[in-house]
């Protein structure tokens, strides 16, 4: 469910649903994904979420992958957390833990403050109890994230009950968790008593927990003023660090908490800050509220943060958030640093481009030869009839076997289109998303001439053209090493990044339904080979056709099963390009769809009505690709083109 999806078709679905239900259906989804052969695989796949080692980070002494957690509040039952471990993020909160279950008593619904972007759940402490979620852990995760458990005395705990109760969850706990957040400060005890039960629960676990992380659970809406006498009290100096809460109890109800709101960011801000004035550089400090959008993920570790942890904002964001917010984090080290030298043109990059070239001239010579002779002499060769014997049996055979044709070398110079701007604006500058989606669109495209023999037709034309540019394609793959991109990346959800969801939806459907279209005309190419249409439009039955010359099928069989096979070449480079490069400012990328997409479109259609070929059902799936094509393009324009020329604000000056 990336953000495209997101979006544009499940969000408004599922805000229409109660709350709860909603995120039982997401969650349920999600986990059932991940479950299945593969599943993990289809979630990697749709977000691309590679995670660069400039984002390893250490929490507490413990080496996460990136600097960004997941909040055990959003999926409190683990139902999902081996698919959301493919987000991107680092590590995995659990909890809150208490020593019995907790929170199936409660009637209350939980809501949705949209314009606030917050949610309210009704009981804070609702968790499945530690005996229910050792034995889950027990069972394996499915994933390699370390967890950091969040401890919570029972509501209305006394210091010395909660001591008691921390004792056996450290004692249940302690062989899965890496590390722990000690949670109870909201429980309404005095300072002094409070600070006292932090000394002992330390002292505690520094026994119990072997050596592991433990850091102290600071609420959202813990006074400042009580927080700086804590520090001072609680010796949280000693401590592996502080994680300030993601929630703010209810004034009226104070089991009911509410995550999220526009105030949260600031709150977390000005906390952050006094801890780390107060602590120093030595000690971890975890932001768990506020991050909505890379922008406050920065502003957070720009003023003394750590880590961040994700909440709210992946409800409200999207799941895309965390990749996201890592990319902003990467901009942000690298920036300032100079540039790598790229790679000569001879090094690898630059044979794709010139196969790009190849592929566009191959394109044109066979347009060319499409809209004048249409055959080739070994082709006539193979049928063992001249092209006037064609046209003098049906007139309208030839401009058949032309749109084909024709159809093909549009889609031929489409894919050298989109083959040399991945090379020069991808390859070039090492995007690992950009060499994913060339080399597994021409392993597509190469593997699809073997159709061309699919009825004992062989194509010299195109055994030389393979033969050509194979070589160019196997030489691109040289020493190509993966880079972080250094343009600016979007750190706001504002109104042109939303838009660009919409328009990069429609280019995923559109990568997607060309993928479908091209693998069912080769399947139709090596079986039936015509549609219904097909022979209404020539006036003979494929009978008639087979006992006038029994190899003129075979030769129409492998023009459409080469035309098939180049349309899903080319659906590959399309969906690839819009799963993983839209990002803010690449106009390159939106020219690339533009100019990618005129040569084929531009075939398809023009040759239909050339011919007098308009069957409204057969170029139906035509019409639909063109709007979605415009209407992509149309609304991705502002994010992609419109800003690659705004100047970025300073990354690190967001507090």
């Amino acid at each position: 469910m990336p953000d495209w999806s997101y979006h544009a078709i499940f969000r408004p679905l599922l805000f229409c649903l109660p709350a709860k239900l909603a995120r039982g259906l997401t969650l349920h989804a999600m986990g059932g994904l991940s479950r299945i052969p593969g599943g993990t695989f289809v979630i990697k796949t749709m977000g691309h979420m590679e995670l660069s080692p400039l984002l390893q980070s250490e929490l507490a002494g413990v080496r996460v992958q990136c600097p960004v957690g997941l909040s055990g509040g959003l999926d409190p039952h683990g139902t999902a957390n081996k698919a959301l471990a493919q987000f991107g993020f680092g590590f995995i909160e659990l909890g809150p833990v208490t020593v019995s279950q907790v929170g199936r008593e409660v009637e209350a619904e939980m809501l949705r403050e949209v314009e606030q972007e917050a949610i309210v759940y009704p009981d804070g402490y609702a968790n499945d109890g530690v005996d229910d979620i050792v034995r889950r852990l027990a069972r394996g995760t499915g994933h390699p994230l370390p967890h950091f458990v969040r401890l919570r005395p029972l509501p209305g705990s006394s210091p010395r009950e909660a001591l008691c109760q921390q004792q056996e969850l450290l004692t249940k706990l302690t062989p899965y968790a890496a590390g722990f957040y000690f949670d109870g400060l909201d429980e309404g005890w005095p300072s002094a008593e409070a600070a006292a039960y932090l000394v002992e629960v330390r002292q505690l676990a520094m026994t119990a927990a072997a050596g592991k992380p433990l850091l102290v659970y600071v609420p959202q809406s813990y006074p400042q003023e009580m927080l700086r006498q804590l520090v001072e009290d609680a010796q949280l100096g000693g401590w592996s660090g502080v994680v300030i809460g993601e929630a703010v109890r209810d004034a009226q109800d104070d089991r009911r908490i509410r995550v999220g709101g526009a105030e949260q960011l600031g709150a977390s801000l000005s906390r952050v800050r006094l801890l780390r004035e107060a602590l120093g550089e030595r000690s971890t400090i975890i932001a768990a509220g506020g991050v909505h959008q890379p922008e406050d993920a920065l502003a957070l570790l720009s003023v003394g943060a750590n880590c961040v942890q994700l909440h709210s904002g992946l409800v409200y964001a999207g799941p895309g958030l965390p990749k996201r917010v890592n990319e902003a984090i990467i901009y942000d080290r690298i920036r300032a640093t100079e540039e790598p030298e790229s790679p000569s043109f001879w090094a690898n990059w630059g044979w794709m481009s010139l196969l790009g070239i190849g592929m566009m001239i191959g394109g044109v010579l066979a347009w060319l030869i499409a809209t004048t002779s249409v055959l080739l002499p070994y082709d006539e060769t193979f049928l063992g009839i001249s092209r006037n014997a064609i046209l003098t049996y049906n007139d309208r055979l030839l401009h058949f076997m032309s749109h084909d044709r024709i159809t093909l070398a549009g889609t031929m110079v489409s894919i050298g289109i989109f083959y040399y701007q991945l090379a020069h604006h991808g390859l070039r500058y090492g995007l690992h998303w950009a060499r994913t989606a060339v080399f597994s669109s021409c392993a597509v495209g190469f593997s699809s001439f073997f159709l061309y023999l699919g009825y004992g037709f062989f194509d010299p034309l195109h055994a030389l053209a393979a033969a050509v540019l194979l070589p160019m394609l196997l030489m691109s793959m040289r020493g190509l090493k993966d880079r972080p991109s250094r343009k600016p990346p979007g750190l706001c959800n504002d109104a042109v990044w939303r838009r660009a969801q919409w328009g990069q939806c429609c280019f995923v459907v559109l990568g997607f339904a060309l993928g479908i279209g091209g693998l069912t005309i080769s399947s139709i190419g090596v079986t039936t080979v015509f549609v219904p249409t097909d022979l209404t439009y020539v006036g003979l039955s494929a009978e008639q056709l087979a006992s006038w010359n029994e190899r003129l099928i075979p030769l129409i069989a492998h023009d459409r099963a080469g035309f098939g096979g180049a349309l899903f070449s080319l659906a590959v480079a399309i969906t690839s390009s819009a799963l993983w490069g839209v990002n803010q400012g690449e106009a390159w990328l939106w020219w690339t769809f533009f100019l990618g997409g005129l040569p084929g479109f531009a075939a398809g259609l023009l040759v239909h009505f050339h011919i007098g070929y308009t069957d409204f059902i057969h170029l139906l799936p035509v019409y639909i690709a063109v709007a979605l094509y415009a209407v992509g393009l149309y609304l991705m324009y502002p994010f992609l083109v419109g800003r690659a020329s705004v100047p970025t604000v300073a990354l690190t000056n967001n507090s």
